[in-house]
């Protein structure tokens, strides 16, 4: 079987592609693709058209500011993509602010003179749909036994722990941040995981995008804990970006913050 040239233009599809053995057919990543580690010597075909730098909130003006104009958030190296030479690029159509859109792929590739590479494009939006976009990306690298060995291994761990969850006696209240500066819950399929974990999820629905949230709202709801991860930070930058949070009237008084169930 020959091997697939593939560019992946999303971390997480990277993050599949490898999982289910396809890491020697990757010859392009996003900017932000980081692991597994090795593929951070691949060439980057895409880059921002905003300075990532800055704060949460700078960072969501200089976003703001890009789609306003309907314009894409992200830059594709179109010529660096050609010398590549892919035969498949995945790319997403989920939401146009965290990855290169299928739009502005596509506009890229119709450009192009000679054969055009197959285009995948994820758009998970409940849990169901993750597992579905490993399934159908191993597909596409014809490695369709692997993706659907890692797609019911994966299930199977996220059943054990939604069954030891049902047997505790309370459901701790969650509230999820996607975005700190502005506040913003984590949508799509954050809702289920919390709910498998034994927890009732706060400020969002499954298989909606994520909704903004008010700072008034979320004291008043006073949830029994806060899990903060904002969209596209590691934990480095969501530890020098908290205290956005922690310097707000009443983070003190938050059951959460005062019962050490801030993660």
């Amino acid at each position: 079987m020959a091997r697939h040239r593939i560019v992946s233009l999303l971390p997480s599809a990277t993050e599949i592609v490898c999982a289910v053995g396809g890491e020697e057919g990757l010859v392009g990543r996003s900017h932000e693709c980081d692991f597994p580690p090795s593929v951070r010597e691949l060439p980057a075909c895409t880059a921002p058209k905003f300075d990532p730098e800055g704060t949460s909130h700078e960072i969501h003006e200089r976003v703001k500011a890009i789609l306003e104009q309907a314009l894409a958030v992200y830059r594709v190296d179109a010529d660096r993509l050609r010398e590549l030479a892919p035969d498949i690029i995945i790319t997403q159509s989920q939401c146009e602010a965290c990855a290169v859109s299928e739009a502005e792929l596509l506009r890229v590739v119709n450009d192009w003179l000679g054969a055009r590479p197959e285009v995948v494009s994820l758009r998970p939006e409940f849990l169901a749909d993750v597992l579905g976009d490993i399934r159908r990306v191993a597909r596409a690298l014809g490695m369709e036994a692997r993706g659907a060995e890692l797609a019911d291994r994966l299930e199977g761990r996220m059943a054990a722990i939604a069954g030891r969850a049902r047997s505790l006696g309370s459901r701790p209240s969650v509230a999820c941040v996607e975005w700190i500066e502005p506040l913003m819950a984590a949508g799509n399929w954050m809702p289920e995981l919390v709910e498998m974990a034994g927890g009732e999820n706060l400020f969002s629905d499954a298989g909606r995008h994520s909704p903004w949230m008010e700072w008034d709202e979320l004291r008043a709801r006073d949830p029994d804990a806060i899990v903060v991860l904002p969209c596209g930070f590691d934990v480095k930058r969501t530890m020098a970006e908290m205290p956005a949070l922690t310097r707000r009237p009443g983070w003190r008084d938050l059951q959460a913050v005062s019962e050490g169930r801030v993660f």
